[in-house]
This record gives structure tokens, sequence and C-alpha cells, in this order.
């Protein structure tokens, strides 16, 4: 594909730190109107992170971004991404390499999920969770006040088996808690994903589409060899590095989708 994908960076944006589930993070937050926790992706909150956060800001959202790991607003490259994943690899808190695993810092983002919609107008909050981050999305809809979870390119657990290629990326328990939230509340998870991404693989899908059925939506962008949208095999980020702001990009219409789920979940009807 030719141009490049939206960036911004952290001018307007107050930060402070928030403690929840034994940990503190800094949360950087901007905007007004409905809330929506975006979740970085590896290796921390880059200026194409941010470009999707200024979107949402945009289209009327209160956005919090967790700085989980990295440097905020340092760009990517690879020196930077692979210190970051060494580091990720052996903390408790992720647990990159663990199937049926309540991670630590699921509790973090439920509780941030609680504080948020505490201050923000509507029902209750989004939260998008992208590649490393995908499944933590899932995991906070546990709570009640996350109404509108995200999982895009879910990457963990880091698929190296054949049985970790299918964990959802939570506990059994966690997804028994979303299940019922589906069949008892109407709860809806959108998905997103490449079809030829092995960092995100599809039996990870399969499994939500098994446990959730119609609750969840998926969207599968096409990037087997000579696919209409341009996308090389390697296409992994769906909402950052593959978006561009062309009439007609697939990668921008599924940024148009998400953010219409949220404001359908979000946006209490009139």
């Amino acid at each position: 594909m030719t141009g490049t994908a939206p960036t911004s960076d952290l001018t307007g944006w107050s930060r402070r730190p928030f403690t929840g589930g034994g940990v503190t993070h800094d949360v950087y937050e901007k905007g007004t109107g409905p809330g929506v926790i975006l979740v970085p992706e590896i290796p921390g909150i880059t200026p194409e992170v941010l470009g999707l956060a200024e979107h949402l800001v945009k289209e009327g959202f209160t956005v919090a971004v967790p700085s989980l790991f990295g440097t905020p607003g340092r760009p990517d490259s690879a020196p930077y991404t692979l210190g970051v994943v060494a580091r990720l690899c052996v903390s408790a808190e992720f647990r990159a390499f663990a199937t049926n695993a309540r991670r630590p810092v699921a509790d973090h983002l439920r509780a941030l999920a609680r504080e948020l919609a505490t201050r923000a107008p509507g029902p209750g909050v989004g939260v998008i969770g992208m590649c490393f981050t995908g499944g933590f999305a899932l995991a906070a809809a546990v709570d009640p006040a996350v109404l509108a979870p995200v999982v895009s390119q879910p990457s963990v657990p880091f698929s190296t088996s054949r049985a970790r290629r299918a964990d959802a990326g939570l506990a059994d328990g966690e997804l028994d808690a979303v299940a019922a939230r589906a069949r008892g509340e109407g709860l809806c998870v959108l998905g997103l994903r490449f079809s030829k991404d092995g960092i995100s693989p599809a039996q990870r899908f399969t499994t939500l589409r098994e446990r959730l059925g119609d609750a969840f939506e998926v969207i599968e962008l096409d990037s087997a060899p000579g696919n209409d949208g341009g996308f090389a095999k390697s296409a992994h980020s769906v909402l950052t590095a593959e978006v561009r702001e062309t009439p007609g990009h697939q990668a921008l219409a599924a940024r148009a989708r998400v953010v219409a789920f949220l404001r359908e979940r979000l946006t209490p009807a009139a």
C-alpha cells in the first residue's frame, strides 16, 4: 500500500496515575462524551496509537489510554519493540504464554472502566484492545461497566502451540462470564483481524464464535496474495498501521465500524 497511517502526539492529553487491581499505571485522557478505554498495542502509545485516539476524540468520545508498557509518544522501531516484548514475556502482570489465564492486568482495566464510567456520560464504557492487549478488552467485559468491547488482532497467548492458537486470551471463568452477559444482557463483542495474520490466529476467533455465537461480530480483512486492498500477508494492525485515510480503504471502513459500534452501545436511545 502507498501512503501512511494517521499519527498524532501527546499535545493536549492530560496524564494521571491510576491505581487498580493492585498496580499503578499512568493514564492519558482527552475528549468529551461517552468513555472509551484504548489499550495500546506493542510497543506502547506510539504516534499511530495516538492517531487512533485522536480520531476517537474527534468522533465525540472521552478517550483514556493507559500506558501499560513502553514510552508514551515514542515511535515504533525494531530494537524498541524487541526490548518491550522481552520485558512483557517475563511479566507476571500479562502472562504472555499462559493458556486459560486470569491476567492481573485485566483487574486493572476493569477498575479503570468502572472509574471512567462514573465520570463519562452514557450507560457504560467501551474498551478497545489491540494485538498484545486484544484479549484484555474481552476480559474487561466481565465488568458490567463495559458495554462495548472491541478485540482487534488479539495475539496473547503467543501462538506457539495449537492450544495457544485456540485460546481466547482470558480465563475460562472470565469467558463464561462474558458469554453469560451476551445471553442475559445483550452484550456484543466486535472482533477484527487480517485473514493471514499468524500473530493473531484464526483459531482464536473460532473459539470466540463458538462461545459467543451471534454476539460476536467479526470483521476479517483479506490479506491473501493479490487481495483487493493491497495488504501484505504480514498485515496485522487493523486500526492503526494499516489504516489509510482514503475513501473506500478497507481498514478505514473497519475503523468506521468500530466508531459506529461504540456509538450504538454507549449512546442512549433518544
